[in-house]
C-alpha cells in the first residue's frame, strides 16, 4: 500500500502553533489586562467614591441648616399676629395713661 508522508514548512507548522497559543490563551490575557486596568484605577476610584460620601453628608447639613432657618423664619411670619395683637394692646396702655396723666392733671 502506498503510504503518504506530507510534511509541512517549518513556518507554517510554528504560525499555527502560535496561532493555537494565542487563541488559547486569550481570555486568560484578557482578564490579566481587566485585572491590571482595575489594579491601577481601585485607589482613585476609592478616593472618589470617599470624595463623594463627604461631599454627600456636607450637603444633608447644608440642607439641614436651610431647612432650620426656614422653619425660623415660618414661625416669625406665624408670629405676626401676636406681635399686631402686643401692638394694639400697647397703643391701648399708651392711650390709657395719657388719659389718666390729663385727669390728673385736670384735677389740680
Amino acid at each position: 500500500s502506498a503510504h503518504c508522508n506530507l510534511q509541512l514548512p517549518g513556518s507554517i507548522t510554528d504560525k499555527f502553533t502560535e496561532s493555537v497559543y494565542v487563541l488559547a490563551n486569550e481570555p486568560s490575557v484578557a482578564l490579566y489586562r481587566l485585572q491590571e486596568h482595575v489594579r491601577r484605577s481601585l485607589p482613585e476610584l476609592a478616593q472618589h467614591k470617599a470624595d463623594m460620601q463627604r461631599w454627600e453628608e456636607q450637603s444633608q447639613g447644608a440642607i439641614y441648616t436651610v431647612e432650620y432657618a426656614c422653619s425660623a423664619v415660618k414661625n416669625l411670619v406665624d408670629s405676626s399676629v401676636y406681635f399686631r395683637s402686643v401692638e394694639g394692646l400697647l397703643k391701648q396702655a399708651i392711650s390709657i395713661r395719657d388719659h389718666m396723666n390729663a385727669s390728673a392733671q385736670g384735677h389740680r
